[in-house]
């Protein structure tokens, strides 16, 4: 399960990084990828094994869940102003004067 989490930690933080694309494709393997290493982790404590795996498993799904979130953040910051920049453009365009 360690190795799992790795794995989908590092596609996770690979998505998270593209803007637009970690919310909907990133997000849910981040989620899993976490909860893996956090159980990971868990069986490893209780059975005295190295638990590196899960570790890197839960840092690299965590560091991917704040990048997803930081773009998200981003990105609905600055979509009202690129929509009324857009509508202004349009309203410009359209109010051509008649010769």
């Amino acid at each position: 399960m360690g190795l799992a989490a790795m794995i989908i930690g590092i596609v996770a933080v690979i998505l998270g990084i593209i803007p637009g694309c970690g919310l909907v494709f990133g997000l849910p393997p981040a989620i899993v990828g976490l909860i893996l290493g956090i159980v990971d982790v868990k069986k490893k404590s209780k059975a005295q094994q190295p638990k590196g795996k899960g570790m890197a498993g839960i840092v690299l799904n965590a560091v991917a869940i704040i990048f997803i979130l930081l773009w998200t953040l981003v990105i609905a910051a600055g979509a009202p102003a690129a929509i009324e920049e857009a509508i202004e453009d349009v309203n410009v365009t359209t109010e051509r004067p008649v010769e």
